[in-house]
């Protein structure tokens, strides 16, 4: 692939350029580029077998939008450059799924799953049976429609019989193939013709959870409570753009519609998603007995705090489908799978204080100082308090001790106090009437309180220049909180427009600059005029 803006491909006649290239040769080239793009796609996502370098990755794509850009009625519909997010959308309308998308019973300890099984074993007049165990995302739930192969409508769970329609914001996901793969070898059950329904969970890895997390905090926003939350808040924007720099997950665990009939067991489902280019977990496995599932359960538990994303248990499913049809479903949930989930990651301390943080917006948030504990592998010494409303609530005192929770959180939360053991003379908390970082008014706005300094206050401009100068803003290269920090106590910024009044002298005060970290950050800042 030719690495020039203007130079597509060789032809027959040497390079042909998009400047001269003819609407038939575009036609034929674009329906060649999807091909290859989404073959990589497949092979990075489902496969995990990736045989082409980010940058040559990139080149193709770039070549595919100025070629679709140029002759935007040849773009398929299909086509990869639909990821990368359109126009603002006013709302989400409901549409109708497939069929029901049901909840799972949750069981909680192992003999409760032991009675799931002999009841199975009863109803269906077995002395043992085969079931499909993998590991219970938590994430959201979503129904992917296709028609002949190709992705045509996605939404959320919602009430199990309709859901939010997400299209948009889903083509924006890399997991998810716009057309199915059709196998080579075409065998029962991979066939893509007819109306086909995909389920599976939208998630967001931990590494980009707490990234989000940590650019929202930085910003004087509300952090995520947990990674489900913030896939379900990604999947949910209206402005797709947004989906797509979130990077989400998406792990395939049933296929419904036209190809059900031809596919034995859950198994066989399993292999016929990973056929068409579906990313499934690679621990999922089938087990004889419940014996098997028990300890499969054990295993994925001892590898919970290693996994790159969030689960809370596993599911259970019978592998053969006419014994699903069997048993049925209740109103809610299928007779023939469950939840065996995990303990919730919890832990006690002590409220050492509660301190108070102004962020961007002014917004004052009260952050519980907790005395050290470990909670699932990592060091927590603070949790979030939300507001006044949350405090009024849960009655947060300074000396309490408290439950705290973590699922993967740049800062947990506070779960409950534990009442009986509060000692004698703690007070309620109360946020301040003044700013503690400038002294300003505070005024509540709902069910927050608000410095009215605006910039002026230290903290708000922190927040402005730190959320200006960020990759989802001006992405200045070089500019980190630590410099920010540094270019208010010295006083070289008192507002953002003083950024661009930086000189190399300036920046040759500031810790960990030398003529080159200098000689970049001049450039970025130009760049960004």
């Amino acid at each position: 692939m030719l690495a020039a803006a203007d130079c597509a491909w060789h032809g027959s006649g040497g390079p042909v350029t998009l400047r001269d290239v003819t609407k038939s040769e575009a036609k034929k080239r674009i329906a060649t580029l999807a091909r290859e793009i989404q073959e990589h796609d497949r092979r990075y996502y489902a496969l995990d077998r990736p045989t082409i370098a980010d940058s040559a990755y990139d080149a193709l794509f770039r070549e595919l939008s100025e070629l679709e850009a140029r002759y935007p009625d040849l773009r398929p519909p299909d086509s990869p450059t639909l990821r990368v997010g359109g126009a603002m959308r006013e709302g989400f309308r409901k549409v109708r799924h497939v069929a029901p998308m049901l909840s799972l019973d949750s069981l909680m300890d192992e003999a409760e799953v032991r009675e799931f099984d002999a009841r199975v074993l009863r109803a269906l007049e077995v002395d043992h049976a085969t079931y499909r165990v993998e590991p219970k995302f938590d994430g959201l739930s979503i129904e992917l429609v296709y028609e002949d192969g190709l992705f045509m409508r996605g939404s959320t769970r919602g009430d199990g019989e309709t859901g939010e329609d997400v299209t948009e914001n889903l083509r924006t996901l890399r997991a998810i193939p716009l057309r199915l793969h059709e196998p080579a070898s075409q065998r029962a059950g991979a066939s893509t013709a007819g109306t086909v329904s995909v389920r599976g969970e939208a998630l967001m890895l931990l590494t980009e959870f707490e990234a989000l997390n940590r650019r929202l905090v930085e910003a004087g926003d509300e952090p995520f409570a947990s990674p489900r939350n913030s896939a379900a808040g990604t999947i949910r924007q209206l402005d797709p753009s947004i989906t797509a720099s979130r990077n989400l997950d998406f792990y395939a665990y049933e296929v419904r519609g036209s190809v059900e009939s031809t596919l034995a067991t859950q198994t066989e489902a399993a292999e016929t998603l990973a056929s068409w280019g579906f990313h499934l977990d690679a621990s999922a496995r089938t087990v004889t007995g419940i014996d098997e599932a028990v300890a499969y359960h054990a295993e994925v538990e001892s590898r919970r705090e290693r996994l790159p994303f969030e689960i809370d248990g596993i599911v259970i499913k019978l592998d053969r489908r006419d014994w699903q049809r069997g048993l049925g479903e209740r109103s809610r949930s299928p007779r023939w799978a469950v939840a065996f989930k995990f303990p919730p990651r919890i832990e006690v301390t002590r409220v050492l204080d509660i301190a108070v943080q102004v962020g961007r917006t002014g917004k004052l948030t009260p952050v519980a100082m907790l005395d050290p504990v470990n909670v699932s592998g990592v060091t927590v010494a603070r949790a979030t308090l939300h507001n006044q409303d949350e405090l009024d609530r849960k009655d947060v005192r300074v000396g309490d001790t408290v439950r705290i929770r973590r699922a993967g959180d740049v800062i947990p939360e506070v779960v409950e106090v534990l009442v009986e053991q509060r000692p004698k003379g703690t007070k309620p908390f109360q946020l301040p009437s003044k700013c503690p970082v400038c002294g300003a008014r505070v005024e509540r706005e709902g069910a927050y309180h608000l410095c009215t300094n605006g910039l002026s206050c230290p903290a708000q401009l922190e927040g402005h220049l730190e959320h200006f100068v960020s990759r989802g803003a001006m992405d200045i290269a070089g500019l980190g909180s630590k410099t920010v920090r540094q270019l208010l106590e010295k006083r070289l910024v008192r507002d953002i427009a003083d950024l661009y009044a930086l000189t190399p002298i300036d920046l040759a005060g500031l810790e960990g600059f030398a003529e080159k970290s200098i000689e970049n950050l001049m450039a970025a800042l130009e760049g960004s005029r």
